[in-house]
């Protein structure tokens, strides 16, 4: 988990690791080590100490209780630079843990790039310094790689052929595009970053017209720009996928903290009415399945797709077992068949009309913003209005039966609980702990547009009692389940920009449910 303010100064920033032989998805108030570079560090955390805590800091610029290593002395005399007493302190903790050498060298050697003799050399004079406090037992597991929620986007999208990813940086997304900047061409994609998300949404759907996979990424300031172009989307019926990372509004807020607080807006974004699919993964597993989902869907169904998710995904950590992700294939749309005359908005059984691209012998490829008919040419007449938007809506129904194969509603803990946490995006790691420690069930739904109305009614039946927990002030998820005819009994809303931990959420279940 990473906690930093939106100051160009910085400020205090700081990082909680957390590890177990279990799966684990959320961090912990309490901690065993804290590293303090600076005093604001060893005073603003001491709440987070116990009894056997240990602090390890630098003796040139904090006064505390632990351990102690004049790292600022150790850099200067290797005439180094400042940043590097990161080295000497890991080196420092790696000793007081019980982590062998060995261990950190292998580490240091994958990780960094420059100057690695000397930050070797600094780290050797922060172990040599220090002296074991507190093993840290090994694992003995197999290794598994780190990704953060932006990155296994990113690799579901690949995954499911992305050709394109469109984005101007707005946190929590703004890894994602540079991740896949980074990688572009290992991927063979083009990756561009344009003036404003107005031109990052039309720039999509033009891709989209020729017939190229993309997808954009934003926060909740850039989405209500792109609010426009995604009707131009549902009209057009051009596919287009969205990650929205969501943080605390409203406005600016607080641009650096998480949130949950548009799932609505998500979901009735756009004027007009139009199908569109919403899902909301919720550690990096679900974020690289549903990511290849989505992009298939979209183009499927010739929707927009919005991978709904928050702050604490996307810029925290996971561990990620591909070998545990339900095998996902790139799908090909439906492609004209080649018989004349060709008519872009076709309208068949399921809505889905045959793509053709600009440029395919034999089709002119007419789009519309305007209402239009099923060859594209704009109509006000009342019976084809009537015809095309039915036409669109219509392929809910399908998409909805399709969507039966995917567990669109998870279901977790003691499956005999009558009481149960129902929770979104990336509060299922915390609510599942906690359900696994209380005895109680928990029930996620993934996908949120078309709501799996069926799925979710068997996930609660026998429930007496359910608990929606939400990071936000007005209970949306409770909200949403409630327009489909559910009842939701108890209501754990955080808002303040930071996610649930363990402790603060079990305490706030007892209350209410044991």
């Amino acid at each position: 988990y990473f906690d930093y303010p939106s100051l160009i100064r910085g400020g205090h920033n700081f990082a909680i690791i957390r590890a177990s032989k279990e799966r684990i998805e959320t961090h912990k108030d309490k901690v065993d080590f804290i590293l303090a570079l600076n005093q604001d560090c060893a005073d603003l955390h001491k709440k987070r100490l116990k009894n056997d805590s240990v602090i390890i800091y630098d003796s040139d610029s904090v006064k505390a209780e632990g351990l102690g290593s004049s790292l600022a002395k150790m850099v200067k005399e290797e005439n180094a630079a400042a940043i590097m007493r990161n080295s000497s302190i890991i080196g420092c903790f790696s000793k007081a843990a019980g982590i062998p050498w060995s261990a950190l060298e292998n580490v240091f050697r994958k990780s960094i790039d420059k100057e690695i003799e000397l930050n070797l050399k600094l780290a050797r004079r922060g172990y040599d310094d220090a002296k074991e406090a507190r093993r840290i037992e090994p694992l003995n597991q197999k290794p598994l790689p780190l990704l953060t929620g932006n990155e296994a986007v990113a690799l579901g999208l690949v995954n499911a052929g992305l050709k394109n990813y469109i984005a101007y940086p707005m946190t929590p997304s703004s890894n994602l595009l540079h991740f896949l900047a980074q990688e572009a061409e290992k991927f063979s994609i083009k990756v561009i970053h344009p003036e404003s998300e107005i031109g990052v949404i039309l720039m999509a759907l033009g891709f989209s017209y020729a017939g190229e996979k993309t997808a954009v990424g934003t926060s909740g300031g850039g989405f209500c720009l792109m609010t426009e172009g995604l009707s131009l989307s549902g009209m057009a019926e051009l596919p287009v996928v969205i990650v929205l990372g969501q943080r605390t509004g409203p406005s600016t807020g607080l641009p650096t903290y998480t949130g949950q607080s548009e799932l609505h807006f998500a979901i009735d974004a756009g004027h007009g009415e139009f199908t569109r699919f919403v899902v909301a993964p919720g550690n990096a597993d679900e974020s690289y399945f549903w990511s290849s989902i989505a992009l298939n869907i979209a183009w499927k169904y010739q929707i927009p797709a919005i991978i709904l998710s928050d702050k604490t995904l996307l810029e925290g950590i996971y561990t990620f077992d591909i070998d545990s992700v339900k095998d996902v294939k790139a799908e090909p749309p439906l492609l004209w068949n080649g018989e004349q005359p060709y008519k872009r908005y076709l309208n068949t059984d399921t809505g889905i009309s045959p793509l053709a691209f600009a440029g395919k012998a034999g089709a002119v490829v007419k789009t519309n913003s305007y209402e239009h008919d099923e060859a594209g040419i704009t109509s006000e007449d009342a019976g084809i209005t009537k015809s095309m938007q039915e036409k669109r809506l219509g392929k809910a129904e399908y998409l909805n039966k399709e969507l039966a194969n995917y567990n669109a509603v998870k279901v977790y803990g003691n499956k005999n609980s009558k009481s149960a946490i129902l929770c979104w995006g990336s509060n299922r790691g915390v609510s599942i702990e906690v359900a696994d420690k209380l005895g109680l069930k928990v029930i996620q739904p993934l996908v949120l547009s078309p709501f799996p109305t069926e799925e979710f009614k068997k996930a609660i039946s026998g429930i007496k009692k359910l608990i929606s927990v939400e990071n936000n002030a007005t209970g949306q998820l409770a909200k949403l389940v409630n327009c489909h005819g559910f009842n939701v009994d108890e209501k754990i809303l955080k808002y303040d920009g930071r996610p649930f931990s363990l402790e603060e959420l079990e305490e706030d279940i007892r209350k209410v449910a044991v």
